[in-house]
């Protein structure tokens, strides 16, 4: 009872201000991930590199940030996540500057790895806050709140960056975190309470978390820089085999530890590993689709940055004015029926958008893809979060939430480096305009092939509801 007599409440300055801060963080991180896909052309031309220097522009962040979400959770609870939750802040902030400062192609993939590490500590953290230092009865409110305006924030990244490039340069897509950070940072100082450490005996598992990130580390490689050094290269076949031979040994590890960073016993419900499934071919297909469109924008079809960012601005605001009647809708039908709709509205608009090359019109070649792609996303973000949410016990929400997070974050890194590979993208080092159009048109079936999975997944589970009633993990 003490605890949720000096929980905040939603209404309240202090709910406002924490809330507030929690929202500006976790948007950054997930902005993150998308913002930098619209300045890819300007970074290429300015460090004269190929494609498969693009991709790890990308996926540095992605490798750290998704490998690394589960021990970001457990860092908060072992020492304090007020503490934890500035710290990454501070450290996020940081490594923006040295981002924005590279001067070269590697200093920039390092400090990109380091940002994404940094917002590895940073999600976790945000919603474990928003699950402890809300009143149980504002907690639904506030997380709805978060789902909407985190989801906005990444749509919103091209068109931000698209602004910032055209308006000045690339560097400010990284440089304009430093004044958000400092917002957030001392919101948080202020309205977040200091409570101790609820688990400070709990030792972390940081042999999954290094067996986990050199396992994807290995595997991005060998499918990033096949194509460019031959898949029997002895470096390739080396990082490959070591990559998949350290997966394995994560999963070993992950069922041995006492404390493992991703409890495999979560995957026992139906339901967690069925929305898991879900989020990976989505968020496979989501990522993908982003990464290569605004390059197609620019390229083939002579975009400017900001062009090209204002031409995805649909996502942004279908999310913003559809989530709270997504909500409604969830809570009337069911979150698994809008999980089967959502996911194939994105194949739709994925498949739609294949067909634009050079000299299409935006109205009527790119805006209907666009549009469609739009809805099927709003349908299925809000009620995924509260599935994963909801079919965990109250004493695994956090790490629920934090391998959710994790697979779409690697859905996303795998499919960013597999699908253009397979589409013959990292075959050539320059950006020819006819030849990426063929790879994009190829990238974009793969996408909408796994969003089409997706919804294939969601109706199995609305088939299987019928049947037998689906549970929490207990």
């Amino acid at each position: 009872m003490s605890r949720d007599t000096s929980a905040l409440r939603y209404g309240t300055a202090a709910g406002r201000g924490a809330l507030t801060a929690i929202v500006l963080a976790s948007g950054l991180a997930f902005l993150d991930t998308t913002v930098v896909n619209i300045a890819l052309p300007a970074i290429g031309r300015q460090f004269d590199v190929g494609f498969s220097a693009m991709q790890w522009t990308v996926n540095a962040y992605l490798l750290t940030f998704g490998s690394l979400l589960l021990l970001g959770g457990g860092l908060g609870d072992r020492f304090g996540r007020r503490r934890i939750f500035l710290l990454g802040l501070a450290s996020f902030s940081l490594f923006s500057v040295c981002c924005g400062l590279a001067p070269n192609i590697l200093a920039l993939i390092a400090m990109r790895a380091a940002q994404g590490a940094a917002a590895a500590v940073l999600i976790p953290g945000s919603f474990a806050m928003i699950a402890t230092i809300f009143h149980g009865e504002d907690r639904s409110r506030a997380v709805a709140t978060w789902s909407a305006l985190v989801g906005t924030a990444a749509a919103a990244g091209p068109f931000i960056g698209g602004w910032l490039i055209d308006a000045a340069s690339w560097r400010l897509v990284f440089l304009i975190n430093v004044p958000i950070t400092i917002t957030s940072f001392c919101l948080a100082y202020r309205y977040f309470p200091d409570r101790p450490a609820e688990t400070s005996s709990t030792r972390l598992d940081l042999r999954g978390a290094a067996t986990v990130t050199i396992g994807l580390t290995g595997i991005i490689y060998a499918i990033i820089e096949g194509p460019l050094r031959g898949w029997r290269h002895p470096g390739i076949v080396v990082a490959g085999t070591t990559g998949v031979a350290f997966l394995l040994l994560f999963f070993r590890i992950e069922q041995v530890v006492p404390h493992p960073m991703m409890s495999l016993r979560l995957f026992h419900n139906q339901e967690f590993s069925a929305a898991n499934l879900l989020t990976l071919g989505v968020y496979a297909g989501y990522n993908a689709a982003l990464f290569i469109t605004v390059l197609q924008l620019q390229i083939s079809l002579g975009y400017s940055a900001l062009a090209a960012g204002a031409a995805l601005i649909p996502i942004e605001l279908f999310l913003l004015i559809l989530s709270p009647w997504v909500g409604r809708m969830a809570y009337r039908i069911g979150c698994w029926r809008l999980l089967t709709i959502g996911p194939l509205l994105c194949a739709g608009g994925f498949l739609l958008l294949a067909d634009v090359s050079s000299g299409a019109s935006y109205i009527s070649g790119v805006l209907p893809g666009v549009v469609l792609f739009s809805l099927g996303f709003a349908l299925t973000v809000a009620p995924l979060s509260t599935t994963v949410l909801g079919s965990v016990a109250p004493r695994y929400v956090g790490v629920g939430s934090g391998v959710n997070n994790a697979t779409a974050r690697v859905g996303g890194l795998l499919a960013i480096a597999l699908l253009p590979a397979v589409a013959g993208a990292s075959a050539f080092s320059t950006l020819n305009e006819d030849r990426f159009t063929h790879v994009f048109e190829r990238t974009m079936w793969q996408a909408a092939g796994l969003c089409a999975i997706g919804g294939l997944i969601g109706l199995y589970v609305v088939l299987s509801s019928r049947r037998s009633p689906l549970s929490p993990v207990t």
